[in-house]
């Protein structure tokens, strides 16, 4: 199962159910259908989630998921949503490892797609150019965004071609399994590395217990 359904800075609101937009899809939404149809999945089988590098613009908080009295910024829930992606598929890895299903996240990379339709042409323009900036100074070659077959090669590689204790647990991304970077090291958009506390598996326990009780089931 590829669970790729997902919006991105998307403005203020809320879903049906009452949640934040991008929490409520990104997250809640995958947790409720993945964990309805578990049972469903063969030994043998995989849970890939997307998440995105944006996982290090925030960790969850669980303390106030619906940004109630916290100041709404666009990116910080979109971060905050993806790096719950991560979290989800660590606790899901500890529930099912043990019957041969392996769970993981990905990111995707750069990719022109409907994703970024809330997101205005000039923020984007002006993040793009810092990254070159950034690539510049490392000695590296500009900035270029993945065809869509190549924005689906980590999904797939994680999905079917990798060793499944390999993947298990874990965060990929251009079809490896990522390195932690130090929460508070500075990287650009388009580096490499996974932030230490989308993978800690105590977090991963709250935000399951959380999620539970934000959609009223257990599982």
């Amino acid at each position: 199962m590829i669970a790729n359904a997902g919006v991105m800075a998307t403005p203020f609101g809320h879903t049906v159910d009452g949640f934040e937009t991008q929490f409520g899809t990104n997250h809640l939404g995958h947790f409720v259908l993945v964990n309805r149809i578990a049972k469903l999945i063969r030994k043998g089988g995989r849970l890939i989630n997307l998440s995105s590098s944006s996982h290090r613009y925030s960790n969850v908080d669980l303390e106030d998921p619906n940004f109630e009295r916290t100041p709404y910024e666009p990116f910080v829930a979109y971060g905050r949503s993806k790096t719950a992606n991560i979290l989800f598929a660590v606790a899901f890895h500890k529930r099912h490892r043990d019957s041969g299903v392996q769970a993981a996240a990905v990111h995707p990379g750069g990719i022109k797609t409907e994703l970024g339709r809330h997101v205005d042409e000039n923020r984007m323009e002006k993040l793009v150019e810092q990254i070159n900036q950034q690539l510049s100074k490392e000695g590296k070659p500009p900035f270029q965004f993945k065809t869509i077959p190549q924005g689906a090669a980590t999904s797939v590689w994680a999905a079917v071609v990798a060793a499944a204790e390999e993947i298990g647990g874990q965060y990929c991304e251009n079809c490896h399994v990522s390195r932690i970077v130090p929460d508070d090291a500075i990287i650009t958009a388009v580096s490499e590395g996974v932030r230490g506390y989308a993978l800690d598996p105590n977090t991963a326990e709250a935000l399951w217990k959380k999620s539970e009780e934000m959609v009223g089931e257990s599982f």
